[in-house]
């Protein structure tokens, strides 16, 4: 099982949902998160004094699937996601040992 964690532009989280559930991918946690990579901000005008904004508003999903969808849904993220402009995001993939549904001990593909 894969782990995958995209951080996003809040405004392409309709159209990276969309995409993910036209393949079938349901279940997904979603955040709203504050940070920056490269771009490290940008700066703004307010009644007349000048201030960083470092922080910005991001969007971070988050989804476990099994190890033979994840190269499908990451194109399907990543091609959902992209503006081409800075500040598209991240996503990140990490290996998950196992997962275990409460509700009724189902372990590994089938807790998912």
């Amino acid at each position: 099982m894969k782990k995958i964690e995209a951080i996003i532009q809040p405004h392409k989280l309709d159209d990276v949902k969309s995409a993910l559930i036209g393949i079938g991918i349901e279940g997904m946690t979603i955040s709203e998160v504050r940070g920056h990579g490269r771009q490290k901000g940008h700066k703004e005008v307010y009644r007349g004094q000048e201030y960083t904004v470092d922080l910005l508003p991001k969007v971070k999903i988050e989804m476990v699937i099994a190890d033979d969808r994840s190269e499908e849904v990451i194109r399907s993220l990543t091609a959902a996601a992209r503006s081409g402009k800075i500040g598209d995001g991240k996503v990140f993939v990490f290996d998950v040992a196992d997962a275990i549904r409460i509700r009724n001990d189902d372990r590994g593909d089938a807790a998912l």
